[in-house]
């Protein structure tokens, strides 16, 4: 094949060229993000853990839970440790925009329920024994340069002070996460700290807990105590539902729709674009070349050279953008995984999915180049001649 030939009637039309590298560069990074979204959430629902187990009001979630059943819960057999979880809802007094997730737990049984988060630094004994203490995930202290010791104002939505001053919490630790379903971007602190305000009308806000974490005792099959709670609560005061960590998580992600399929629809439109986009550039330029295809074969070049040489066009165009959209997935990589690790704390662009990405280009390149290659191969001297004519 004339390499040195392929290469002038790419940089023969600059315009053109570009615009094709960028759609084929645009469309394969969006591509690779669509992915790494769908892995993301894939694996923090696979890291979810087997032991743990959530209940949660069988009407709603957003529909606390009476607080009296955690003493009906810690004497189901089989369960090994109980934890309040209670959404606040809180936003950072200090930043307009600053809202993360806060949860109010039980600190004793927390720490070994959770055996992926390791605190890194300050004490979680220190944070048991204060009252007002709270800890916060790596990622949430590098954000507002928070540190052990400072002291956090946040502004209650849900549970608010009756005198409209901030809730204020204190830094005791600060934790690091093992697992991509345990997510840095969180502050844990006393239930009992906005339960005693709400108890002596120092606030206001819906009294109980959101759901009950079970961890359940080694050995012991969690479907059994699942059925077992769910039946405890049948008759109420209020029906409960019992799930694995993971089909709660799952639960989660779907009240926002069907996430993963939507993605890959949206997927589907990208590829379904650039292939068009790709053909019809290289039609274009099928057409254009066809006296200099006519000109080839009269010097003698046969039908797979004037063929592949429209393909191999196609294919660099292809390369050129998913080696550019790579390039532009790895620096955003970081970015993009602090930006979206709320929602999807797994978010990763990894080898598979940059292999993805080029795999899609590459095989974008070969079909774009198929129909102008054998219109070329099929034509001859004398009828290129016409046609220019």
């Amino acid at each position: 094949m004339p390499w040195r030939l392929l290469l002038r009637n790419v940089i023969g039309h600059p315009l053109r060229s570009s615009l094709t590298v960028g759609a084929v560069t645009v469309a394969v990074f969006l591509i690779c993000i669509l992915q790494a979204v769908t892995s993301g959430l894939s694996r923090s629902l696979d890291a979810t853990a087997a032991n743990r187990l959530l209940v949660q009001s069988a009407v709603s979630l957003f529909v606390n839970l009476p607080l009296g059943y955690q003493q009906k819960l810690s004497a189901v057999e089989g369960v090994d440790e109980i934890c309040k979880w209670q959404w606040f809802g809180g936003r950072y007094e200090q930043d307009k925009g600053g809202f993360f997730a806060q949860f109010a737990i039980d600190p004793e049984p927390f720490l070994p329920s959770y055996p992926e988060m390791h605190v890194v630094e300050g004490s979680y004994d220190e944070f048991i024994r204060t009252r007002t203490g709270c800890v916060i995930g790596r990622q949430l202290a590098d954000k507002y340069d928070w540190k052990v010791g400072d002291r956090i104002p946040i502004l209650g939505t849900i549970f608010t002070r009756t005198d409209g001053a901030p809730w204020e919490f204190i830094v005791n630790a600060i934790y690091e996460s093992s697992s991509p379903a345990f997510e840095e971007l969180q502050m844990f602190f006393h239930f009992a700290y906005i339960d005693e305000s709400l108890e002596q009308r120092g606030a206001t806000g819906p009294r109980g807990s959101g759901i009950f974490m079970l961890k359940i005792a080694e050995g012991v099959d969690p479907v059994s105590v699942q059925s077992t709670v769910d039946e405890l609560f049948e008759n109420g005061p209020q029906r409960v539902q019992t799930t694995t960590e993971a089909e709660f998580n799952r639960q989660f992600i779907s009240m926002l729709g069907d996430v993963p399929q939507l993605l890959r629809l949206i997927g589907g439109a990208v590829l379904f674009a650039i292939f068009f986009a790709v053909l019809n550039t290289m039609m274009l330029t099928g057409r254009e070349r066809t006296r200099d295809l006519g000109v080839m074969k009269a010097m003698g070049f046969g039908d797979g050279v004037t063929a592949w040489l429209l393909i191999g066009e196609s294919l660099l165009l292809c390369t050129l953008g998913a080696g550019l959209a790579v390039l532009l997935a790895v620096l955003l990589e970081e970015p993009l995984a602090d930006g979206t690790a709320a929602f999807i704390p797994g978010f990763a662009i990894d080898r598979q999915t940059l292999s993805l990405g080029v795999g899609i280009a590459l095989f974008v390149g070969v079909v774009s180049g198929i129909l102008p290659g054998v219109r070329a191969a099929r034509m001859t001297t004398t009828r290129a001649l016409q046609e220019v004519v």
